[in-house]
């Protein structure tokens, strides 16, 4: 199975993710999370500042990550979408070329869940953008482009116990 979290930037879902590492329902599944700070370390620009080279190397982790039987992921190719179709560096004609490139992986997830901002602060972890107005432009774009594309997602909320529950309903363990 294929589990991918999407949503902007500081709501959660690398929490979640490491909080789902610790259950016997996902006993066997690989997690990936927080790779920014290490594809940073390396000069990749981010948020913003992305550019396409750089978004291409996030494409190719989220497909790389598809490639595994069981996987549980705080990003999803959604999420490359949307940074690329926000970046500054990056002209509309190559955002564009991208988008229809990426989102045939796109269904190749068995579950996204889509996290909303909404009553969430940011936390700075020293290399995530803190600036509220492009947060919400990512999560702006991201609903977007789930409905431009329409894969199946299910929204969660609330605490990270209470996103767990619904996790595991959703998935039926």
């Amino acid at each position: 199975m294929k589990i991918g979290f999407c949503g902007t930037m500081s709501v959660g879902k690398t929490t979640l993710v490491n909080a789902l590492k610790e259950l016997p329902e996902f006993k066997g599944y690989k997690f990936a999370t927080e790779r920014s700070k290490y594809l940073n370390s390396l000069g990749i620009p981010l948020n913003h500042k992305t550019t396409i080279e750089g978004q291409t190397i996030f494409l190719a982790e989220r497909v790389t990550e598809l490639m595994q039987e069981k996987i549980v992921t705080d990003r999803t190719i959604l999420d490359v979408m949307a940074f690329t179709n926000c970046a500054t560096h990056t002209s509309y004609i190559d955002a564009d070329a991208f988008e229809t490139y990426a989102k045939r992986f796109l269904y190749q997830y068995n579950y996204i869940f889509y996290i909303s901002p909404e009553g969430l602060d940011i936390e700075d972890n020293g290399i995530r953008e803190t600036n509220s107005e492009y947060r919400n432009e990512i999560d702006e774009t991201i609903q977007k482009l789930l409905s431009k594309h329409r894969p199946v997602f299910y929204t969660i909320s609330g605490t990270t116990e209470e996103r767990i529950k619904q996790v595991l309903k959703t998935i039926k363990y």
